[in-house]
This record gives C-alpha cells, structure tokens and sequence, in this order.
C-alpha cells in the first residue's frame, strides 16, 4: 500500500490550504489513444490556453492575482534561485502569446486543467514510486534530477517539497519536476495533484479535480481509484493498494 502523507511542516506554513488529488489507473498508452480522443484533448488544451485570459488581468506576470498569491506562498520557505509556482510559468506563456503545447496525453490533460482554473496541476507515475510520496520541508540532500537536467540538483535544507524514500519528486513544492516519477507514454497509474493556497478558490480546486478525473476517464480509459481533498483536518490518503 502507498500513501500521500501531508506533513505538519507544511500545514504549519499554509494551515489554509487544500490539496486536491486524483489517482488514475488502468490508463491507456500514449499509442493506445484513439485518434478522435486525441484530437479531443488537442481541442481542450488550446480552450485551456485561450480561457487562461480571464485570470491575466495584468501584463505583469506578478501583478495577477492567481500569481500574486503564489508569489507570497514562496516567499515562506527555502527555494532555489528563481523557483516560481509552476501554474504561473503556464501563464507567462499565456502572457507572451506562446501558448502550452502538447507533450504527451496525460500531462497534456493536466496542463489543460492547470491553464482553465489557473491552479497548478502536476502528476507523477505511482509504479515509479518509492513508498509513500510526502509533502514537507526537507532536512536538504534529497537526490533530485529535473526533466531536461543533466545533472542532479539535490535539495535545500528548508525547501518544501514532495518527496518518497529514494528522493525527490518535485522540488520547490510544485516548481520542477523530476525524471524518475514522470508520466511517460506508457505510465499506467497516475497521481495527479492541484494546489490551492486561497481558501476562496475552493469552489475552483473542486471543479478542477472533477474535470482531471473526467478527462483522464473519458480519454485515457483510466478507472478513477480515488478522488480526494485534503486539507489540515484529513491530511492522508491511500493512493495504491
């Protein structure tokens, strides 16, 4: 069995926050994916890049409100150099009208998800997994290789981050993401996963999470193995048998 442990480090830094998680299983494989769904997801993540309009209010990435918040959540423990929120790297796209392009059909459809609701959106491979995946601030030295990285890039001591027993999987809370639990074309068990740190967005963060696990049943075939919030008050949950 394998959890997703919420830690008190992290509810001691954002005792309002909620985290919104979907586990997929049984997906289907990037070349299982029938055409007419593909083109389906093709549709709703360029909707997704177009409705991400409405959150920019400004021409300043940081002067948004769905930003701002995120920009003062960092601001509250240890990050590297330029870590930013990934949904506000989403919307600098937006932004400079270079829209989020496809990647694969699972990351593509939490992207979708991510630039609609302007809330950030990620998703690890549960079969990649070491134990239990944890979300807390670190002691530091979690091994740690980022998509696109040569190199590892261990963590800071302080740093937020989720993590299981071989490491790190995404550092700098919801910043980069690592090689070794990405969603691959074949990954068959997802853990997807959106943040919010406004409690008056909580309306939004479930709206969100029913349309991920829509899509990924819809398009993906995958059997919804839970559907969860969890704030202070339920901080754990079962995410594979």
């Amino acid at each position: 069995m394998k959890r997703f442990v919420t830690e008190d480090s992290f509810w001691e830094l954002f005792p309002e926050a909620s985290i919104g998680v979907v586990v997929a299983r049984g997906m289907k494989p990037a070349d299982a994916v029938s055409e007419e769904d593909a083109k389906a997801i093709a549709r709703r993540l360029n909707e997704a890049n177009a409705a991400a309009d409405q959150h920019l209010t400004s021409n300043t990435i940081s002067q948004n409100e769905v930003v701002a918040v995120w920009r003062d959540a960092y601001q509250k423990f240890k990050t590297k150099k330029g870590a930013r929120c990934s949904v506000e790297n989403l919307l600098k796209r937006v932004l400079k009208g270079n829209p989020v392009g496809s990647i694969n059909p699972s990351v593509d459809i939490y992207n979708t998800i991510s630039l609609k609701y302007a809330l950030p959106v990620g998703g690890e491979d549960i079969d990649a997994m070491a134990g239990d995946i944890r979300l807390g601030i670190t002691e530091g030295g979690d091994s740690f290789l980022a998509l696109g990285d040569e190199e590892e890039a261990p963590t800071l001591e302080g740093e937020l981050c989720y993590r299981d027993d071989a490491g790190a999987i995404c550092r700098c809370w919801n910043w980069r993401d690592g090689v070794r639990t990405a969603l691959t074309d074949d990954s068959q068990k997802a853990f997807l996963i959106i943040e919010s740190v406004d409690p008056a967005r909580a309306a939004d963060l479930q709206a969100a999470i029913d349309e991920l696990a829509e899509m990924m049943s819809t398009y993906l075939g995958a059997d919804i193995f839970a559907k969860q919030v969890l704030t202070r008050e339920t901080p754990t949950m079962v995410i594979d048998e």
